[in-house]
């Protein structure tokens, strides 16, 4: 049996490319491009797959350029269960500017997958035998919002526990389906709740309601500031130490990677909260998808601060 599958309704193909002294309107030369196959869940599943799980990968891909995505697919060692549809899978380019540190993003349209595909999808995913599935983010265009509620619905009748890693409309409809666990960062959750919220406890306040809808754990996201880990029964804050950043790109995925792994195990909000926080601490300091090594994670591990709130 599979220990997770992961759902990319909208992946891309991320190209970083650096031009140094880009100028809008003149002529650049680019100094050098990495390319790679990007997407939330993809990002989760290679951090997962990192971490020793067993991962499936689902949604959809444009039958046009696959092979950068199967490439991936195979050095991770996940099993492929994306449903192709005609076109190309979007790219999302970022124009470094190194000089400036500053980055320009230049995104595509993505596909849109026809009601057929969608329903052939939904099936699919419906027969995948995994004890945990993680649907994180956009949806896309041309596609209903609430599809990540259907897909929770279905799932949760077969007794499959669900990590949502969404926002927006869909983050909204997909939470009155009640997943186990989401994982907002602080922007998604001020906006969920119509106000900025600005400490631990207006945090806090906020998230009552989600528990007392059924959802499980909490996990608010602070950027730099580490996290926030809410259950019914406990809250802590977990504080990564400063490191060297290449790259924010994937690290909260490479968290749901942690969080989901310390489910498969068992662990408690502590170790979880360690796990997850370490996990993320790997990823900004690398390019591309994926962990450098577990035995990374577990060196910075004893290095994250947890503070519990009580």
């Amino acid at each position: 049996m599979l220990a997770s599958v992961t759902i990319t309704l909208n992946p891309a193909i991320d190209r970083t490319v650096l031009i140094p002294g880009f100028t809008a309107g003149a002529t650049n030369r680019v100094e050098s491009m990495h390319s790679h196959a990007g997407g939330k869940g993809i990002n989760v599943a290679s951090a997962l797959s990192d971490l020793g799980h067993r991962v499936a990968v689902s949604g959809f891909l444009g039958h046009d350029n696959t092979a950068i995505f199967e490439r991936l697919f195979i050095a991770k060692k996940l099993e492929d269960r994306f449903v192709r549809i005609p076109g190309s899978t979007r790219q999302c380019i970022k124009i470094s500017h190194s000089e400036q540190s500053e980055i320009t993003e230049v995104n595509f349209p993505g596909l849109t997958p026809s009601p057929n595909d969608i329903e052939f999808f939904q099936a699919m995913v419906g027969a995948l035998d995994a004890q945990w599935f993680v649907l994180s983010g956009s949806i896309p265009e041309g596609v209903s919002a609430d599809i990540y509620q259907h897909l929770i619905r279905t799932l949760r009748a077969r007794n499959k526990k669900i990590l949502l890693d969404t926002s927006g409309e869909p983050f909204a409809l997909a939470l009155e389906a009640v997943p186990h666990i989401i994982k907002p960062n602080l922007h998604e959750l001020s906006t969920f709740v119509g106000k900025p919220l600005k400490t631990d406890a207006e945090i806090l306040e906020a998230t009552h309601p989600l528990l007392d809808l059924g959802i499980e754990l909490i996990i608010v996201s602070l950027g730099a500031e580490g996290a926030l880990f809410i259950t019914k029964t406990q809250t802590l804050k977990a504080t990564p130490p400063q490191v060297n950043v290449r790259s924010t790109v994937g690290a909260g995925d490479a968290m749901v990677a942690g969080i989901i792994s310390a489910q498969l195990q068992n662990l408690d909000l502590e170790t979880t909260a360690r796990l997850a926080t370490a996990c993320s601490l790997d990823a900004i300091q690398q390019l591309g998808p994926g962990l450098n090594s577990r035995q990374s994670v577990d060196q910075y591990r004893d290095q994250v601060t947890i503070i519990h709130h009580h």
